[in-house]
């Protein structure tokens, strides 16, 4: 194997990384735990509806709900494809065809995203864009609370 020579001095003093050896890895499995994707898209629906009730009850006006309900449901809807496509397709054996694929997943996703959005001036009466965006931006943010609540997870000393 070639090594490259380091540019500058800095590039040239030790590094502090150090590989983990396989009891400490799996330590470190059990003390973090993976999540479920589909409980994050389950939890983001539920925000999403949780937002739609709320937004309905503060403004008096189902539309506004509904507005907030299909926001949650332009983040929701292509996540769980994104999901379906990504995981259907993990075990595969070429890691250039699961990083082919989770590229064409997340395109597709995108493009669902884009068309939502683009018939929601049609398929939601009353349209409030603004309650459209807080729904679309608190249902995306339910993947960081996912990461802070998941179970088993421990600050490091």
């Amino acid at each position: 194997m070639k090594t490259i020579p380091p540019e500058t001095e800095i590039e040239a003093e030790e590094s502090d990384f150090k590989p983990l050896t396989a009891e400490e890895a799996e330590v470190w499995r059990s003390r973090n735990p993976s999540i479920s994707v589909w409980k994050v898209v389950a939890g983001q629906a539920l925000v999403g509806m949780l937002v739609a009730l709320v937004a309905w009850a503060l403004t008096g006006r189902a539309s506004v709900g509904w507005s907030a309900a299909y926001g949650a449901l332009a983040v929701v809807a292509p996540a769980a494809l994104f999901a379906r496509g990504v995981l259907r397709h993990s075990a595969s054996s070429k890691p250039r065809a699961a990083m082919v694929g989770f590229f064409g997943w997340e395109i597709a996703k995108i493009v669902l995203t884009v068309a939502l959005l683009a018939a929601a001036p049609r398929l939601v009466s009353g349209l409030s864009w603004i309650a459209l965006l807080v729904g679309m931006v608190v249902a995306m943010k339910t993947y960081w609370v996912a990461l802070l609540v998941r179970p088993g997870v421990r600050k490091t000393d």
